[in-house]
């Protein structure tokens, strides 16, 4: 996530917040992940406002089955369900391959959401009810790394403190702590078993904006799958339980998908260089293709200041990209129907009434990246519905704010319907085509056993009380039937 405050003014906050919490006392596996708003029919304007704050907010084998539906008529985020603590306590926390650390709300927070509308149990976590949980203290070397050197007033009987503040106003503040965070550990074909390993995370003491308690839609955190040393995989991996490798498969049609931290030998990807020196999942993007034409670009289209390349972010709901692109896309997608009656929907979304089929009517996007790698788009994933119309999912990114001014940014549009993995020992990323609600083949390091893993849905517990008030209904009608007779 990108925090937009001056390093002089966020030590000054971060001392402020010492001051506060010094009277606090000094292999492969499997996660559960769910569509935030899975089933839930969301307005245009929200699902531009969930990307313009997941915009100012990215920074940024385990098994972690997924939930919920990607489609950009419904809006939302993946969450997974971790276990935290000794004994354990679940948590449902964002999935987030745009940010590093991983934080979960806290007894102490006043501000922090109690319930939420997705139909899922809100848990503070409580170190003192965990007995494997313990503080970290300002002279550890995490608290160095991650503060970029020693805090000024942080003293060894202190708790490491941190702080992000975002674009959209919104920011959480606290304290790390270390734990065991629980997960499931791939153990034989569409096998798991329970395996743990120590974790250092944020312990969320004051939230605001869209993380305070104001959040309908709220979740316990985040769970952060970023490149830094900071990530719960990469302290997973210093461990040498996991490779620093993960994939994820988010089906677009029926929801859910695979989310496995390991080695992928199937399907096989086809592999492009990350970006160095770039804070996110940045890739080389050579050219566009629609259809069967090339976009004419200039070479320098995909750099937007210190940002190179484009973005590939699974936290995104549609895609955006710079204005010397999305014009003469959007102008060669439309030119294919010239009949189509074109409306604007709230300024912002092109959109046009069209009964055949999108594609036979509407031509492929291809974009192109360094090594021949491509990623093929198809008009059924592009244009989603709205009120009767088919509207395109590709926006205008030099149109937004400064800060995001003609940024490439591939999200769930795109990656939908596809196996990503990221490989952060070999620096590249890839994807291929793939049926997500399917199984995908996960190599044991150690022993070299191959193993399947499996599509994944997690149920709410809203979906949960359903299945239990019509069981309990069926059975109270079985028993009324008996009585009768």
């Amino acid at each position: 996530m990108l925090m937009m405050m001056a390093e002089a003014q966020s030590r000054v906050l971060l001392l402020t917040m010492m001051i506060s919490f010094t009277i606090v006392s000094a292999n492969n596996g499997v996660f559960s992940v769910k569509y935030k708003y899975a089933g839930l029919q969301r307005s245009l304007s929200d699902l531009k406002a969930h990307d313009d704050q997941r915009q100012l907010r990215i920074l940024a084998g385990v098994d972690l089955p997924l939930g919920g539906i990607g489609r950009p008529d419904i809006l939302g985020l993946y969450y997974a369900k971790i276990g935290i603590g000794t004994p354990t306590k679940d948590y449902y926390v964002q999935v987030d391959t745009g940010s590093d650390i991983m934080w979960v709300n806290c007894i102490q927070c006043r501000e922090c959401p109690k319930t939420s509308s997705l139909g899922i149990d809100l848990t503070l976590y409580n170190i003192n009810e965990s007995d494997t949980g313990k503080l970290v203290p300002c002279d550890q070397e995490f608290c160095y790394e991650i503060n970029g050197g020693q805090l000024p007033g942080c003293t060894a009987n202190m708790s490491c403190p941190y702080l992000e503040i975002y674009g959209d106003g919104s920011s959480t503040a606290g304290y790390f702590v270390k734990d065991v965070v629980q997960y499931a550990r791939v153990s034989g074909d569409l096998k798991t078993t329970a395996a743990n390993g120590s974790v250092i995370f944020g312990c969320g003491a004051r939230q605001s904006g869209d993380l305070g308690s104001s959040n309908e839609e709220a979740l316990d955190g985040i769970l952060g799958f970023g490149k830094s040393n900071s990530s719960m995989i990469s302290q997973l991996a210093v461990t040498g339980k996991v490779k620093k490798i993960f994939a994820h498969c988010l089906d677009g049609t029926n929801g859910g998908g695979i989310f496995v931290i390991g080695h992928v030998v199937q399907p096989k990807v086809n592999m492009t260089p990350l970006i160095p020196n770039q804070p996110h999942y940045n890739v080389n993007m050579t050219a566009v293709q629609v259809g069967h034409e090339f976009l004419s670009l200039p070479t320098d289209v995909f750099e937007a200041g210190d940002r190179k390349g484009a973005i590939i972010d699974s936290g995104t709901t549609l895609a955006y990209l710079p204005e010397m692109v999305y014009k003469p896309l959007v102008s060669k997608i439309i030119s294919q129907q010239p009949d189509l009656k074109v409306h604007t929907v709230r300024d912002e979304y092109t959109c046009f009434q069209y009964s055949d089929s999108l594609d036979d009517g509407f031509p492929n996007v291809t974009f192109h990246f360094e090594n021949s790698v491509i990623l093929k788009v198809y008009p059924h994933e592009y244009l989603f519905p709205f009120e009767g119309l088919w509207c395109i999912g590709w926006q205008n990114s030099g149109v937004q704010s400064r800060d995001r001014r003609n940024m490439t940014l591939l999200g769930d549009l795109v990656l939908s319907n596809k196996l990503v993995l990221y490989d952060l020992e070999n620096q590249a990323i890839g994807w291929t085509e793939y049926n997500c609600s399917s199984s995908i083949q996960v190599q044991d390091e150690r022993t070299g056993t191959v193993h399947l893993v499996g599509y994944h849905y997690i149920n709410s517990a809203r979906s949960l009380n359903v299945q239990w008030a019509m069981l309990l209904l069926l059975l109270l009608s079985t028993l009324l039937l008996s009585l009768v007779c």
